[in-house]
């Protein structure tokens, strides 16, 4: 498991699917009725500063996402809309990595395979208190890749609120604490580029979230026996 840089341990970590409006868009698809979850393993947590491993498994099909990640500070279960924030420990930068040839053509239509992989959630730099961010659907967010500016929205073009999605996952269902959630990925990926914009071995990307800061990661490919570490 993870260690605790940020100050707590994840427990569970879910991810919210097509939550902004504009990328909804981009990649052609409707916008959907209800939240579109899946999960990431613990053990795909990175911090600030380490790799992002592109596995040998995957060629060179690795999207970065740039999100809000919500922290659970205490036991969730069926908490209403209205007092779904009073459940936030707080808030941090996520990168939800993603292996597009087996999210879209190999992995049976299910996504939690193509991002689970080893350091597919890099998160940090920071976990900000939830007092200091009293509206979490009105930031900035954005990536850049090699200094170039991806992708650039902010968290009000969600489909589904924050306080929404906690409501929603609490539903019959206990968060408990250090429940991470990554609230979706707006527009500006890499995949439905033309040509495809995708991650590969030197690259460095950083996701930025207004009044949390910056998340750096840089970018390795993984060989069979050994890792070959990126030059920068």
């Amino acid at each position: 498991m993870a260690s605790t840089r940020l100050g707590f341990t994840p427990r569970a970590i879910f991810c919210v699917g097509l939550n902004y409006k504009k990328h909804a868009k981009e990649t052609g698809m409707p916008e959907p009725e209800y939240p579109i979850i899946f999960s990431k393993p613990p053990s795909a947590v990175v911090y600030n500063g380490q790799d992002i491993v592109i596995p040998h498994i995957v060629g060179d099909e690795v999207d970065y996402e740039a999100e809000l990640a919500v922290v659970i500070g205490r036991p969730a279960k069926n908490v209403s809309e209205e007092e779904a924030l009073d459940y936030v420990m707080g808030y941090t930068c996520a990168n939800d990595v993603s292996s597009r040839i087996w999210q879209l053509k190999k992995g049976g239509g299910q996504w939690t395979y193509s991002k689970g992989f080893d350091s597919f959630c890099p998160l940090g730099p920071r976990l900000v208190p939830a007092s200091e961010i009293p509206d979490p659907n009105d930031l900035q967010i954005s990536c850049i890749l090699n200094g170039k500016t991806m992708q650039s929205s902010n968290t009000k073009d969600m489909i589904f609120s924050v306080p929404k999605i906690i409501s929603f996952l609490s539903q019959s269902t206990t968060l408990e604490p250090g429940t991470v959630i990554l609230t979706g990925t707006p527009e500006g990926v890499g995949y439905p580029r033309k040509p495809p914009v995708l991650l590969k071995a030197g690259d460095k990307v950083t996701i930025s979230i207004e009044k949390i800061g910056e998340l750096t990661n840089n970018v390795v490919s993984e060989e069979k026996g050994g890792i070959a570490k990126s030059k920068l």
